[in-house]
Order: C-alpha cells, then structure tokens, then sequence
C-alpha cells in the first residue's frame, strides 16, 4: 500500500494535527487540471494535497486532501458513528495513549468512547480528529 487519502475541510489544522501525532510532512502541492479530474471523476476539480509520512523509513503515508472545487461534500449527520459504511479508521501505534491524546487534544482531538484495556496486551482508544476523522491509538503494553 502506497498511502491512504483522507479529505479535510482545513488542510493546515490536519497537517499540525497529525505532525503532532508524530507524522512527518513530505509536501504539499496543488492538484488541479483535466489530467486529476478525470482520475478522481470530477470536472472542473481544484484540490491541494499534503502528503504525510511515518518518520524513520517505515512504509506508510496519509494523503491528506481540502478540494476547492468542487467543494467536500459533507455527510449528513456531519459527525457519523463508528459503524458508518466507509473508510472506519487509521490505526497508530503509540508508545503513551495518555501523553498522545494530551497533544492531540488542543488540535481538536476528543475521545469518541474511552481509553480500554485488552486483556494484557494493549491500551485502545478511538477519537475524532480533524473534520470528524475517526482514528484509533493502540499502546501496546507486553
């Protein structure tokens, strides 16, 4: 797998969002023209695209994306559960969820059930970051 797009409504929060989850910006650039609507199959489509990747050379990239036109189409209720068909969630390996969700929480991070235990294998949380994007932190603890 090369990487996994993700839209959002403000590219820049989504960025700092996720470099404070320890991601890394590869670049940024706009995507626009005939050539990129007829991949994504919309005319007329103006896009900028911010590529974030795992640092150290572990495979693993997010895409993250804001179109300007056509606009996101936002869905209706605009914060879907957890079992909404789609894209569920990114999964992050963290070494502290405490000290994780602690960073995240001034970019708009919040708790979408609470921090549980697995047996003796691993803390696990799921939260909704930027634009309602529902991600899960896993700290491993044997």
């Amino acid at each position: 797998m090369d990487n996994v797009g993700i839209v959002v409504d403000d590219l820049d929060a989504a960025v700092a969002f996720f470099t404070e989850l320890g991601m890394e910006l590869e670049g940024r650039m706009p995507i626009e023209g005939r050539w990129a609507g007829n991949v994504v199959g919309l005319r007329d489509m103006r896009s900028e695209i911010a590529m974030m990747r795992i640092p150290g050379g572990v495979p693993g990239r997010l895409e993250l994306a804001t179109y300007h036109a056509p606009r996101a189409i936002v869905p209706d209720p605009e914060v879907t559960p957890a079992n909404t068909r789609g894209l569920h969630r990114v999964m992050f390996a963290v070494d502290d969820i405490e000290d994780t969700l602690a960073r995240l929480r001034p970019h708009g991070a919040e708790l979408v059930g609470e921090v549980t235990r697995f047996e003796d294998s691993y803390l696990l949380c799921y939260l909704r970051g930027p634009s309602g994007i529902i991600l899960a932190l896993a700290e491993q603890l044997s």
